[in-house]
């Protein structure tokens, strides 16, 4: 049997997808929504008609177990500097179909680069949230060329490692047949205690979590090496109450690692800092983008 992700079941496919359908009601309507087909699965794109800023398009790239109705407080906002593609995922949850083995970064590399040289433009301006951030750094370290700037959210295993306490924390929400309870306790610990019952969002991500088998390895940590070398302009937003790393050794190995010293620290925010922080994060990222004319 091929070891790609995959659902439990039908319903618990149907489950995720009428969460994930709620979710998206959040979001404006996509200008566009495509399948590209790619070595490794189809790879559902949705594109939104944004600003004609003359500024490379935005590629969002979501958190594990999540797709692109995450981004529901952030597309307005996003949508005033750019255009934007929102992407779900390979190999987790989501509308993208995974065909093929996930087996390296390599590989992880390879079907996100194989997705953007479908799209019309040449270079675009990574955003990722969480896992999304590492995947985004992972293609600017392997595959660099369509690739204009990285800009990470409370990105895991780029700039630390995620804590042992925190790993203990999330393998009782990976047990699928306990109780949604579990799913939903650690899914607020990593929101800063926030409740998270009866928020779409939320509730699209705990079904991901129940439903869908995720195949394929862990993401190796970026090294500083890696992240000196870096030809693009990387702007790193750390989340001051994050417990998915810890905040104050990210925030120094980007400052001592990153070519452009383009690092901003939210003291105040959890892991979900999108959704805490979204107007922000737009302000922070056009001046970014603008400094670097990207």
């Amino acid at each position: 049997m091929p070891r790609i992700g995959t659902w439990r079941s039908d319903a618990g496919r149907e489950d995720y997808r009428d969460k994930y359908d709620a979710a998206m009601r959040d979001l404006p309507a996509p200008t566009e929504v495509r399948d590209i087909r790619t070595e490794y699965g189809l790879v559902r794109v949705y594109r939104y008609a944004g600003a004609k800023s003359g500024l490379d398009p935005l590629v969002l790239l979501p958190g594990t177990s999540s797709g692109t109705p995450v981004w529901g407080d952030n597309l307005k906002s996003l949508l005033a500097i750019a255009e934007v593609y929102a992407i779900d995922l390979l190999g987790e949850p989501g509308m993208s179909i995974q065909s093929k083995p996930i087996t390296s970064d390599e590989d992880k590399a390879a079907w996100l680069d194989q997705t953007l040289a479908a799209l019309a433009e040449q270079r675009f301006n990574l955003l990722g949230l969480s896992i999304g951030g590492w995947t985004a750094m992972n293609l600017a370290v392997r595959r660099p060329e369509r690739v204009a700037t990285v800009t990470t959210l409370d990105a895991v295993n780029v700039y630390d490692g995620i804590p042992l306490g925190t790993v203990l924390r999330s393998l009782p929400a990976a047990v699928k047949w306990l109780p949604r309870s579990w799913r939903d306790r650690f899914n607020s610990y990593t929101a800063g205690g926030k409740p998270v019952q009866q928020v779409p969002v939320a509730d699209m991500i705990e079904a991901g979590m129940k439903n869908y088998t995720i195949r394929q390895p862990q993401p190796h940590r970026i090294t500083e090496a890696q992240l000196a070398a870096l030809p693009m302009p990387v702007l790193a937003i750390i989340a001051g109450r994050s417990v998915m790393h810890d905040p104050a050794k990210a925030r120094s190995t980007a400052e001592r690692a990153l070519r452009t010293k383009t690092v901003v620290l939210y003291p105040d925010a959890s892991h979900a800092v999108n959704g805490e922080y979204p107007d922000r994060i737009a302000d922070d990222l056009r001046t970014f983008l603008t400094a670097y004319d990207c």
